[in-house]
């Protein structure tokens, strides 16, 4: 015999279009950016509501005071809702945005884009997004556009949270380090007449350029062995020495200046330094460079010569205790031996943290950097 068991339990609901609709719809939230970072400025959305998106595709950048991160799409869809206007500060986590999962999403499915208005009353709802939002909200930017806006040549750029980031760290530099430079000059003639024989063939074999930044590298690397303190920093209530050399160079980006870590050049060859450089500088300006390649270093090397600098003073990286400055080349009368001779020569500066290195030290290592240089064979045949 058959029974039959009904449970009373069970209460039977009415699914609508719209609840169905909700199965689909994806949250599109700021991903986490780094350890140490917890919010970020919406930069350019690259989507707006009713665009079709593959996945994987970018729909917007989120940038932080380091680098940016481009954000994504989860599956194939629609865009349906924006939450944030470009120029908001947000947390990582907060939704960005939402999209309707499915690659034949119709438009008549697909929300009208919400007026500013409504954009700023879905922000206010949202408990996380509500403060970021008010802080992010840049109403003072456009005081002084309307007070100078008698004068047409004048224009008000917000900051960029890089450029910010700049502006904070050497000012914190210049607060924190008792920051003193030394000078020498290099005579050039020997370590050009190198690469003019080699160049053609260190590309054959290696496919990259022989420049001058692997010779200086690899010279900072010996000289810091050497002279221990120059590649040290301060600890908590102690010194911090490193029995390793890695070395932060100094990129231009038309964003600003960020500085990607070549680490444990001691052991790299003048090839490895070069490519590594080169794949540094180009993702630099496609700004593709993670996090990770632009933390830690032991020194900084810093070329103004690309520019045409003759002179300047670098200021120290911190938590580094020292910067070499390399400045352009220049054709000088020299005395070698009881000769005057044409040379060519750069100007060379350290700046470094007075607190931690003795001046004596600090000469000792640029000297030490000026004598491999003139004298390049030593670094190649291993007799530094």
């Amino acid at each position: 015999m058959l029974r039959r068991f009904v449970s009373h339990s069970f209460q039977a609901t009415r699914i609508t279009p719209e609840k169905l609709s909700l199965r689909f719809c994806l949250s599109i939230r700021v991903p986490t950016i780094a350890e140490s970072i917890s919010s970020g400025k919406v930069v350019g959305w690259t989507k707006k509501v009713g665009d079709t998106v593959s996945e994987d595709e970018v729909i917007c950048q989120i940038e932080s005071d380091k680098l940016n991160v481009d954000v994504r799409a989860p599956a194939p869809g629609v865009i349906t809702k924006i939450n944030f206007e470009e120029g908001s500060v947000v947390e990582v986590g907060t939704e960005l945005s939402t999209m309707k999962e499915g690659e034949a999403a119709s438009a008549a499915e697909v929300p009208a884009e919400p007026k500013p208005e409504a954009q700023a009353q879905s922000a206010v709802a949202a408990p996380k997004a509500a403060p970021v939002q008010a802080v992010s909200a840049p109403p003072a930017a456009a005081a002084p556009t309307a007070l100078r806006g008698a004068d047409p040549r004048v224009r008000s750029v917000r900051i960029s949270s890089m450029r910010q980031r700049i502006a904070d760290r050497l000012k914190a530099s210049q607060n924190t380090c008792a920051m003193l430079t030394t000078f020498n000059e290099i005579d050039m003639t020997p370590l050009i007449e190198l690469r003019n024989r080699y160049k053609d063939e260190f590309f054959k074999k290696n496919n990259v350029k022989l420049g001058f930044m692997s010779p200086f590298v690899k010279a900072c690397a010996i000289a810091l062995q050497d002279i221990p303190i120059v590649n040290a920093s301060f600890g908590t209530d102690c010194i911090e020495y490193h029995d390793f050399v890695d070395i932060s160079v100094a990129v231009s980006t038309p964003k600003g200046l960020v500085v990607p870590v070549l680490r444990d050049v001691q052991n790299s060859s003048f090839a490895q330094i070069e490519k590594q450089i080169a794949d540094f500088g180009e993702r630099a300006r496609s700004n593709k460079l993670t996090l990770a390649e632009m933390t830690g270093g032991t020194f900084t090397i810093s070329n103004g010569g690309v520019f045409g600098s003759w002179m300047g003073t670098p200021i120290v990286n911190p938590p580094q205790s020292a910067i070499l400055g390399m400045h352009a080349t220049k054709k000088k009368p020299w005395v070698v031996g009881n000769a005057v001779v044409p040379r060519d020569i750069m100007a060379v500066a350290l700046t470094y943290d007075h607190r931690l290195i003795d001046g004596s030290d600090a000469v000792s290592f640029l000297v030490k950097v000026k004598n491999l240089i003139e004298d390049p064979a030593r670094i190649v045949l291993d007799l530094a």
